[in-house]
């Protein structure tokens, strides 16, 4: 049985996924596996609505299988987050790890991925950091230099995950086989929509000024019901709440905690503790805290692993398959899973310590972004949460 794997956020699910979906299905694919972020998102903060929404959209526009990118790993960087999914995807039984990509050709991506992995190109980047380039734009440079014209393939938010997952499959040695696809319409951070296709990032502005009747046309009609009630019930991230339930958490925390969070090194902890005492919001916060070293995002995910206590003693990879969702046919997938799997995350923590210690990490994410919502919710949610179950195919 052919078995495509999806690496994905959907925040929010929108035409351009469900066109990436429709196209497996033309492809003979006769099952889509969806590892999708959870809480955390990987630019940092948390995602706009919750995963029951998130998992119930992509379910009704085709996917299969919905299992979660815990968010240790979903607010982790491109290599992080590249890595996690492989790993859950490979353990799932999927063949094939298809993505979107600027440069779609899976034999560009894959030499590129090998050619990060060379000393040489090491070697290159740290000259880069040591003159104080971003880490990003020296290992853009270094790739240029030893491969004229790889280095602009860098340059695109979709090609650079999907190189990191090409280089997670080489790394594993899993069996995944890539299958870049063309993107559709409006690429990342586009100010317009193309053709009935916008970015989420596009979306996600729309959303704060317009709601959710911004997304009309722009997002599949099932979904945008889901988005619609959601709204009503106010089940969505509301900044200003975000902003004083993180600072309030920041502020209570001692530099040598400060100090323990994964990521904070090179004294990115003394500037963010002095930032802390001046910063009136996370906006500001966040502002403060920019060099052009250090790329937004980057600092935006240091700020939330610091609010949730994440420190570098969590599993390299998830440790199980938590199923969020599914249609109850593709659920037989799971009797050959390489990892503990289950609907239940209490009954994944008992299955060992690094299973434990990602449920906590996990549960601490639900609870921190439940006050973060329009209408706060209690704790406890990542336990006594239900997964989206359809009977039929």
């Amino acid at each position: 049985m052919k078995t495509a794997g999806v690496i994905a956020e959907y925040d929010p699910f929108h035409n351009g996924h469900r066109h990436q979906l429709d196209r497996l299905r033309q492809m003979g694919f006769e099952r889509i596996v969806v590892a999708l972020g959870t809480v955390c998102a990987q630019r940092g903060g948390f995602y706009l609505m919750d995963e029951p929404v998130r998992v119930r959209a992509a379910l009704e526009a085709g996917a299969d299988l919905v299992i979660s990118l815990p968010p240790p790993y979903s607010g982790a960087g491109a290599e992080a987050f590249g890595a996690a999914g492989v790993h859950l995807l490979t353990a799932a039984g999927c063949d094939t790890l298809a993505f979107g990509a600027e440069t779609p050709d899976a034999d560009t991506l894959l030499g590129l991925a090998a050619l990060l992995d060379e000393p040489e190109l090491d070697r290159l980047l740290r000259e880069g950091l040591s003159r104080g380039e971003s880490y990003a734009a020296a290992r853009q440079k270094a790739a240029e230099q030893l491969r004229p014209g790889w280095g602009k393939v860098l340059e695109s938010p979709n090609n650079i995950l999907g190189v990191e997952y090409c280089k997670a499959i080489r790394r594993q040695h899993s069996p995944l086989r890539p299958l870049p696809l063309p993107r559709e319409g409006a690429g990342h951070g586009q100010a317009e929509a193309q053709n009935g296709f916008a970015s989420a990032s596009l979306l996600r502005a729309r959303f704060y000024q317009e709601g959710v009747e911004g997304w009309q046309g722009l997002v599949p009609p099932s979904a945008l019901e889901l988005y619609r009630q959601a709204f009503r019930q106010g089940a969505f991230v509301d900044r200003q709440a975000e902003s004083l339930a993180v600072l309030s958490r920041l502020r209570g925390l001692e530099p040598q905690q400060l100090a323990a969070v994964r990521g904070l090194s090179e004294g990115l902890e003394h500037r963010l503790a002095a930032c802390l005492r001046r910063a009136l919001s996370l906006g500001e916060l966040c502002a403060l805290l920019y060099t052009r070293r250090y790329p937004a995002p980057r600092l935006r995910r240091l700020v939330t692993d610091a609010a949730l206590g994440y420190g570098a003693a969590l599993p390299a990879l998830p440790p199980y398959l938590h199923v969020l969702g599914g249609r109850q046919p593709a659920l037989s997938l799971l009797k050959q899973s390489a990892l503990p799997a289950s609907t239940s995350l209490a009954r994944l923590a008992k299955a060992g310590p690094e299973c434990a210690a990602a449920a906590r990490a996990t549960a601490a994410a639900f609870d921190l972004r439940a006050l973060c919502r329009r209408s706060p919710g209690p704790m406890g949610e990542a336990y006594t949460g239900k997964p989206i179950l359809l009977q039929k195919e």
